[in-house]
């Protein structure tokens, strides 16, 4: 009998523990379950999108390395992110620059995110996919040439050197988001740093022996296999980037991005029809990643007329840039990604400024802003963030390759980088 009274007692001190293990969390399981869900359909964005897209359009023996190069990038960026990068660019307590130490090892960030109904330890997971995504588009640039020892080190640094800080400006309480700029989903953070240090690596890293490889590469089957991979979870990415479960926020910004990618892919394609005399497989795929870029940092604050408009704009630019990049200035932007990323970033980041007016069905501004105002605020956001990506990269990718040598031998590229990198 007495063994049966101190049961209660046993219980209640074995359940004290679970009841001290820290606050309660108090989140909106709605739109828990949409940013869950978003962040998954995001990472298809990375593996398999853009490892797919990449290894079609290279030679054959070199496409297994995109992928393998791709997955590498996405562990050390992601451990890295967990590590310290999502505490540079997010912490609470950290400057208008740069953040603090506060989240290190995500430490505090098992409660409600400050302004947010979400956990921040989801909104951690969630920012982390823009943050491999950038040095994974970026690797474009530099394929079938770039050493698989040289890429994964720089891609970790480029990440908490590049990518954090200016996450920090302009999403995590900078001051560039201090000052208003509008940048709904990476069109600054992600595509124009990814467009700009693309550029820079290419310079760096020289062009590539076989000048006579096809364009379209390997097997266009499975590039556009993995574009519909990216178009997929790129619009989880933008949905996602509301942080609620909403129509008028997760779902207006879905349609405004898929209207814009299906827009400029449209142009492109006929604009290669005009000038080749038939449309190609990577000219459409070119022109709806401009356009998914185009639409990233207005898709929460434009109408489809926006995004219409903004379809139509950015594929002519884009189009015009690859040429003028690969056979004007002779750079080898192996993916074109300066032209798709950098020059669609730039389009839809100052477009942005526009459209967003009620005139264009857009939701407004701020209070006391308006498009000349705005438009400012959008291209000293272009010229900081160009500044710092071109200038850092290049320090950067210098540095590394000062121990670890950037490029493959001329006999491994003329093998093929598939049995160099294993």
């Amino acid at each position: 009998m007495r063994a049966l009274k101190l049961i209660p007692l046993a219980a209640a001190l074995l359940s004290a523990p679970a009841a001290a293990q820290g606050p309660e969390v108090l989140t909106d399981t709605g739109n828990t379950a949409w940013v869950l869900s978003a962040t998954l359909f995001a990472l298809t964005t990375i593996i398999p999108g853009f490892a797919l897209f990449y290894a079609g359009r290279v030679a054959p023996r070199n496409r297994l390395s995109m992928p393998l190069q791709t997955g590498a990038v996405l562990a050390v960026v992601s451990t890295l992110w967990i590590l310290i990068g999502y505490s540079i660019a997010f912490s609470a307590n950290g400057g208008n620059w740069i953040g603090s130490a506060a989240n290190i090892m995500l430490a505090d960030t098992l409660a409600v995110r400050d302004g947010q109904s979400i956990g921040e330890i989801v909104f951690a997971l969630f920012q982390m996919l823009p943050a491999v995504l950038a040095p994974v588009i970026l690797l474009g640039t530099v394929a079938e040439r770039a050493r698989f020892g040289w890429v994964v080190p720089f891609a970790g640094l480029w990440s908490l050197i590049v990518y954090a800080p200016i996450a920090r400006w302009v999403m995590g309480g900078g001051w560039l988001q201090d000052m208003g700029v509008i940048d709904y989903a990476g069109g600054l953070t992600v595509h124009l740093t990814a467009g700009v240090a693309g550029l820079v690596t290419a310079l760096m890293i020289g062009r590539r022996k076989l000048a006579e490889e096809p364009r379209e590469g390997s097997s266009a089957l499975v590039a556009f296999g993995g574009l519909g991979l990216v178009w997929i979870g790129w619009l989880g990415l933008v949905g996602g980037s509301d942080f609620a479960a909403t129509d008028l926020g997760a779902g207006s910004a879905i349609i405004n991005t898929h209207l814009s990618a299906s827009v400029a892919a449209l142009v492109w394609a006929a604009l290669d029809r005009r000038a080749l005399g038939r449309v190609t497989p990577s000219g459409f795929a070119m022109g709806a990643i401009a356009g998914l870029v185009a639409a990233s940092p207005a898709a929460g604050s434009i109408g489809p007329l926006g995004a219409l408009i903004l379809g139509l704009a950015v594929a002519p630019a884009s189009r015009f840039m690859l040429a003028l990049v690969r056979s004007k200035l002779g750079i080898d932007d192996a993916m074109g990604v300066f032209a798709a990323h950098g020059i669609g970033a730039i389009v839809g980041v100052i477009l942005t400024a526009v459209l967003s007016a009620s005139a264009f069905d857009g939701v407004g501004y701020a209070e006391g802003a308006g498009i000349g105002s705005q438009l400012v605020i959008q291209l000293v956001a272009i010229g900081a963030v160009t500044i710092w990506t071109a200038f850092a990269t290049l320090i950067l990718g210098y540095a590394v390759s000062a121990a670890l040598p950037m490029r493959v031998s001329s006999e491994e590229e003329a093998r093929g980088l598939d049995p160099a990198a294993a």
